[in-house]
């Protein structure tokens, strides 16, 4: 970390505190107060918290704040002057993050620091509107009085908003997220009825197609299934007016996903991914074009169609290997290797050799590290746990079971409870057993049934 930037961290604290109009003093009366309040007190007087502060803003040689003082500072810019808690673009608390950055605090802690904010200013209800920030939200409320006011920025602060919110799925329950969302989607539904400028609305229809799109989701994992389909039904319509066909596709494949747990057969599912691969085809995302042919090989595996399945797989692998020549793709996170293992292991599950579905899901389970893959994980672990009992492994089976029950309760997840309890179904023959009384009574204390 070079010096300027430093020195710029140190700044930036100093400008925080000052634009609150409060001396070193009255910060670290402050921090000690917001301790007290989250019941981690400090064991410091206000006078050597003092000089902790003025290290952090030193002209010549400041310091990072240690971890302790990084939550307790992360609190106290939280909550605006006004009250209210704002954690969004132009926030104290995105001034915060800059800052610590330039300081020489990791992205990683970072992001974990703004995970533990978003969660706690959600815990009471009282921080729905957190991830706009005070700035969003004034530009918002100029610009649903006069759609003419939208700007790229407003625009850019309402696509960083859906991804953080989307950043959170595996960390919240699935209806606080919704809760999130709501004025993100009202917003973009307000904005798409007219009178936005000409130049803009390929962007507003971008971020509006992200957000119904993720709110299909939600909706559907909160049992909310005619909500998910009319949500769905907008992203669709919403996508299809953009020239990227990939983002179609992507919402053909989250509507697909969740049409094959809502709706009996294979056929409206199947038809969803057909539809799927023939925007990807035609988009400039490869990683897209690999996913759909993905889900294109787990409907042909599930139908019991190898061949088809096979070569399903080979093209999504195909597309991977190619993605990876260029590093240019303009979804590159939406799908990897670690995910089409899972796929594969999918495959083999259903038309394959259920030894080799094991170690494709342990290997793509493993993989699966942030927050945000937990569902992703969890569901992989189920499909594990599946092979374990083709296996004759079933007590191996019920101990991955136990962890993807405490996964699906922390989030609420309908995709990982609908394949436990199919997991569960294939125990039947050992129900009598101990280690199959365990978990059912953990499915009872942790999911209700």
């Amino acid at each position: 970390m070079s010096t300027c930037a430093t020195l710029r961290g140190a700044a930036a604290l100093k400008s925080l505190r000052r634009a609150r109009g409060w001396s070193l003093a009255d910060t670290a009366r402050a921090l000690i107060d917001t301790a007290r309040r989250l019941g981690q007190p400090l064991d410091s007087s206000v006078p050597s918290v003092q000089r902790s502060v003025a290290r952090w803003e030193s002209a010549k040689r400041p310091v990072l704040p240690s971890d302790r003082y990084q939550l307790l500072l992360a609190h106290l810019y939280a909550r605006g002057t006004d009250g209210h808690v704002a954690l969004g673009p132009g926030s104290d608390f995105a001034e915060l993050l800059d800052a610590l950055a330039h300081l020489g605090e990791a992205g990683n802690r970072l992001s974990e620091l703004r995970a533990l904010l978003v969660r706690t200013a959600t815990d009471d209800g009282s921080g729905l509107l957190a991830l706009l920030g005070p700035t969003t939200r004034l530009s918002m409320a100029a610009a649903l009085t006069d759609p003419a006011r939208v700007d790229d920025v407003l625009l850019a602060d309402l696509t960083t908003a859906v991804g953080d919110v989307n950043a959170q799925v595996g960390s919240l329950p699935f209806a606080r997220l919704q809760l999130l969302l709501a004025p993100v989607i009202e917003s973009c539904r307000r904005l798409l009825t007219g009178g936005v400028p000409e130049p803009l609305l390929p962007e507003l229809r971008t971020v509006a197609a992200q957000a119904y799109t993720l709110a299909g989701r939600l909706a559907f994992e909160t049992r909310d299934d005619q909500a998910s389909h009319a949500l769905y039904a907008a992203a669709t319509a919403t996508a299809g007016q953009l020239d990227d066909r990939w983002r179609r596709a992507v919402v053909h494949m989250s509507h697909a996903l969740v049409t094959l747990y809502s709706t009996p057969g294979l056929d409206s599912a199947r038809r969803l991914v057909d539809a799927a691969v023939r925007d990807a085809r035609t988009g400039d995302s490869v990683r897209v074009r690999a996913r759909a042919h993905a889900l294109q090989a787990e409907i042909a595996a599930r139908s019991g169609a190898e061949r088809h399945a096979q070569t399903a797989l080979s093209l999504a692998w195909y597309d991977i290997d190619r993605e990876n020549d260029t590093g240019t793709d303009p979804a590159a996170t939406s799908f990897s290797a670690d995910h089409l293992r899972g796929f594969e292991g999918l495959c083999e599950l259903y038309v394959g050799d259920a030894a080799v579905a094991h170690d494709f899901f342990a290997g793509s389970a493993a993989a699966l590290g942030p927050a945000r893959e937990r569902v992703q994980r969890a569901i992989i672990s189920t499909d594990q746990a599946l092979a374990c009992i083709r296996l004759d492994a079933p007590e191996s089976a019920a101990t991955l079971l136990h962890t993807c029950i405490d996964s699906a309760a922390s989030t609420g997840g309908r995709v990982p409870a609908l394949r436990l309890r199919r997991a569960r179904k294939e125990l039947r023959p050992w129900r009598r057993e101990d280690f199959v009384a365990d978990l059912d009574d953990h499915l009872i204390d942790v999911l209700g049934s």
